[in-house]
């Protein structure tokens, strides 16, 4: 798909699924940035980046402070985001390989839910190529947050994705795949008014139907 866009200029962000080398360097191949989500299926760069982090901003007494800190309160949960920035540092031998690598980041999430007392902590890591300024960065992962969050709503509400009992990581994969085919399926077609839910059943139920928008993504 890469090989199809025109990208230079662009900054394109990845989930970790996207956060390979080869990647990396096809993206800046096209004249554009990369800023890829960091997970521990990379091992020893994963846990270098974290220990970074933890020994430089997130640890007891650390003193450096984050390029960006807000808070947001919706949906009944207070959420605090705080993003770290440092440059690729030379001593993180796990990242050496990486194409035209710039900067390490850490967002650290941390959620209430109002009246709960419960609290959650999250920590994401981040490669960039990007040199911009780390205001540049903060937005493009709110905006790759934002796509990400609302498709994810969809696929539950559509198809209950929160209550599946797949837990083989293989095939959670490959499900979470066809559904987002499936969606994609239904929300191309347009001989309907009714939800994307209820066209998700219609085409369970109705044989027609399902050869009809299948028919219609092949004539696409």
């Amino acid at each position: 798909m890469l090989e199809t866009l025109h990208l230079e200029g662009c900054i394109v962000t990845l989930d970790a699924m996207g956060c390979q080398k080869d990647i990396a360097a096809q993206i800046r191949a096209k004249g554009a940035d990369y800023l890829l989500v960091l997970k521990a299926n990379h091992g020893r760069a994963f846990v270098a980046v974290r220990e970074h982090f933890e020994r430089t901003c997130l640890g007891r007494g650390c003193k450096r402070r984050p390029v960006f800190d807000a808070f947001d309160e919706s949906h009944g949960r207070l959420v605090r985001r705080r993003v770290f920035v440092a440059p690729a540092v030379q001593d993180l031998e796990p990242l050496h390989c990486w194409p035209d690598l710039r900067a390490v980041l850490a967002v650290e999430t941390i959620r209430s839910v109002n009246g709960s007392g419960k609290v959650e902590a999250e920590i994401r890591s981040f490669l960039t190529s990007c040199n911009d300024d780390p205001a540049v960065l903060v937005q493009a992962i709110r905006r790759h947050w934002s796509v990400e969050n609302a498709l994810h709503w969809v696929l539950d509400v559509t198809f209950r994705e929160d209550d599946s009992r797949v837990r083989d990581r293989t095939a959670a994969r490959n499900f979470a795949l066809l559904r987002k085919i499936a969606l994609n399926l239904v929300a191309r077609d347009r001989s309907t008014q009714t939800s994307l839910r209820g066209r998700r059943k219609k085409a369970a139920w109705n044989d027609g139907y399902m050869l009809q928008i299948i028919a219609h993504q092949a004539h696409a």
